[in-house]
C-alpha cells in the first residue's frame, strides 16, 4: 500500500513531466526543421552599391554586345547588383526602371550555372526583398541553348537573367495597347542590366532569338506569361 502511495505521490508525476517535456522537445525540433526548409529558398542578396568607379556617360560609350566570356564564375555580389539595376528599388522605393502605370508587368529569373556561394539552379528574383527564391533545382544550360537556336554563348555563360512578362498586369488598365508597354518595360530593364554589366566590367548580350514556347517550359510559366530576353552574362 505504501508503494504504491510512493509510485503515485513522487514517480507518476515525474514520469508525466518526462513525457511532457519529450512531447514539447520533439514539437520544437519540427517547428526549427520547417523553419530551415523554408528559409532554404530563399537567399538573402548583398545589400547594392549605388556609387560606382564608372560614370554613366562612360558604360554608355563603352557599352556594346559580349558573347565570349571566360570560365570565372560570377560572385553573389555581382548577381546582386545586376538584379538590383534589373528591377530593384531606387531611394524613392519605386522600381529602378520605369513601367507603364507602374503596373510592373516583368519578372526575372536567373539561370545559375557558376556564381560562388549560389547552388546551380533557377532562381526568381524577388524585388520587394532583394532575394532571390529557389525556382527550380534543375540545370536547364544545354536545354536553354537549344532552344535559343544552338547559340553556344547561352549556354557557356555563368549566369543567364531571363526577362518574362505577364501581359494581364497591364492590358487589364491599358487594353491591346498595353502590350506594347511591356515590351517597352523589358526594353528599359535590358539597357539597365547592360550598363550595369559595363560598370561591373561584365560582358552581356540581349538574346532575342530563341523558341519562346520551349523556353516558356523550361521555367514551367503559366498561360499569359512569356520570355521576353535572354541575357547571358559572364566576365569577358
Amino acid at each position: 500500500m505504501k508503494i504504491s502511495i510512493i509510485i503515485i505521490v513522487f514517480i507518476l508525476p515525474l514520469v508525466i513531466l518526462a513525457g511532457v517535456l519529450t512531447y514539447f522537445y520533439y514539437q520544437q525540433s519540427n517547428i526549427k526543421d520547417e523553419n530551415m526548409s523554408n528559409n532554404a529558398t530563399i537567399i538573402q542578396l548583398p545589400q547594392p552599391l549605388y556609387q560606382g568607379q564608372l560614370s554613366i556617360e562612360e558604360a554608355i560609350n563603352r557599352r556594346k554586345s559580349i558573347r565570349d566570356y571566360s570560365n570565372q564564375p560570377l560572385t553573389l555580389i555581382e548577381v546582386s547588383q545586376l538584379l538590383w539595376a534589373a528591377q530593384g528599388k531606387n531611394q524613392e522605393g519605386s522600381k529602378v526602371a520605369p513601367s507603364a502605370g507602374a503596373l510592373y508587368s516583368i519578372e526575372i529569373y536567373v539561370v545559375a550555372k557558376n556564381v560562388e556561394g549560389l547552388v546551380a539552379g533557377i532562381y526568381h528574383y524577388l524585388s520587394e526583398d532583394h532575394a532571390l527564391e529557389v525556382h527550380q533545382n534543375t540545370q536547364i544550360d544545354q536545354d536553354l541553348k537549344k532552344a535559343a537556336y544552338d547559340q553556344s554563348y547561352v549556354e557557356e555563360a555563368p549566369v543567364k537573367i531571363i526577362i518574362s512578362g505577364i501581359f494581364a498586369r497591364t492590358t487589364k488598365k491599358y487594353g491591346e495597347r498595353g502590350i506594347q508597354y511591356v515590351y517597352q518595360e523589358s526594353g528599359h530593364i535590358a539597357q539597365n542590366i547592360y550598363l550595369q554589366a559595363e560598370s561591373l566590367g561584365l560582358g552581356t548580350v540581349v538574346v532575342g532569338g530563341f523558341d519562346q514556347k520551349k523556353v516558356d517550359n523550361l521555367f514551367n510559366f503559366k498561360e499569359g506569361q512569356q520570355t521576353l530576353y535572354i541575357m547571358p552574362v559572364g566576365k569577358k
